[in-house]
């Protein structure tokens, strides 16, 4: 038995040695950030976003707003709320163009289909993914049902009218055929929830952020994982690709945002200091990339310049009277809109 301590021992070792050794790898290879390089292009940090204001507030839900998501056409968006309505928002006058009934009011997620603009989709607690179609005079239950989870839907996005992805709290993310209602895919590393799931340009890979620490990007044409990044301490709640496609924008219950680059496989920038000390429910970028926003617990939604290293956000919008529960940015980029538990959208521009 000593003998075989003896070797335990030593195996422990010789892996903290090896992890020491990769760590000094990383460090050696950190020559600067972001920050260094924008500078050495004269381009200078500026406050960015400093003149977003509320430009339209969606008044019309009774619980607390859960998620939200644009429509490809940047007029319109879907929102999903603990009163058991999704409501269908012209975001330009305010309007609602429909409200439409779930079944289960514990709804979590919301998605709007991006090319035709015909779809939305919704899940939560009843561990499925419901699909309704819209342009009907009424739409009264879902057009599919996309069950084969095992746990609540956390979150859901389309690829296009025909197939949608979709995140579960059974660890595992399925990629779907909408027509046939068949999981043609399942992709299952994760070790905890996974809570969030983002489409990167090309439509050929997803990032999702899981319970267990981690974000995983994923190639959808071979169902492997390409990438694992490490670096949070807790849950991440909310994933976003960069418009380029290149880096994944995290946010989690750890207080922090970060930032990391497929091509060298590592953590490049991180966003948060030791004021901040709520957890982070929803990111997204500006189609530029220049600002990360951040939906946080304690009613905030910060700005961060994602070249920066100074720690603190570019810019702070103040204006909710509860929790930022989902946050997302038009897809032409000309508008920001908010979802919070005090039941209201507001729209920044």
């Amino acid at each position: 038995m000593s003998d075989l301590a003896e070797r335990v021992a030593a195996t422990r070792r010789n892996v903290e040695g090896l992890k020491a050794q990769i760590k000094e790898v990383k460090r050696s290879k950190q020559n600067g950030n972001l920050k260094d390089a924008v500078d050495r292009h004269d381009r200078p940090i500026r406050q960015l976003g400093a003149n977003l204001k509320i430009r339209r507030n969606l008044r019309g839900h009774f619980g607390k707003v859960y998620a939200m998501h644009w429509s490809g056409d940047n007029t319109h968006l879907v929102s999903a709320s603990q009163d058991g309505k999704l409501i269908i928002w012209n975001g330009y006058t305010t309007n609602k163009l429909q409200a439409i009934p779930l079944r289960s009011s514990w709804v979590m997620t919301c998605a709007f289909e991006q090319s035709q603009n015909r779809l939305v989709a919704c899940g939560g607690l009843d561990n499925l993914c419901s699909i309704y179609q819209l342009g009907q005079p009424q739409v009264i239950r879902a057009t599919k049902e996309l069950a084969a989870h095992d746990g609540y839907l956390s979150c859901c996005r389309f690829l296009d009218e025909g197939s949608i992805i979709s995140a579960s709290g059974d660890s595992t993310c399925i990629f779907w055929d909408v027509e046939r209602g068949e999981a043609k895919m399942h992709f299952s590393d994760h070790g905890g929830d996974v809570m969030s799931v983002a489409i990167n340009n090309t439509k050929q890979l997803f990032v999702s952020g899981s319970c267990d620490g981690t974000a995983k990007v994923w190639d959808i044409r071979t169902g492997k994982c390409t990438h694992t990044f490490y670096g949070h301490e807790s849950d991440i709640n909310s994933v976003a690709f960069f418009p380029d496609g290149n880096a994944v924008g995290t946010g989690s219950d750890d207080s922090s945002c970060r930032l990391f680059d497929l091509r060298c496989y590592d953590e490049v920038n991180s966003f948060g200091n030791d004021k901040i000390l709520c957890g982070i429910t929803s990111v997204a970028f500006s189609n530029s990339g220049r600002l990360l926003f951040a939906g946080y617990d304690d009613y905030n939604c910060q700005v961060w310049d994602v070249t920066g290293a100074s720690g603190q956000p570019a810019y702070q919008l103040l204006g909710h009277e509860n929790r930022v529960s989902c946050l997302g940015v038009s897809p032409r980029g000309e508008a920001l809109c908010t979802g919070s538990w005090d039941t209201v959208l507001k729209i920044w521009a």
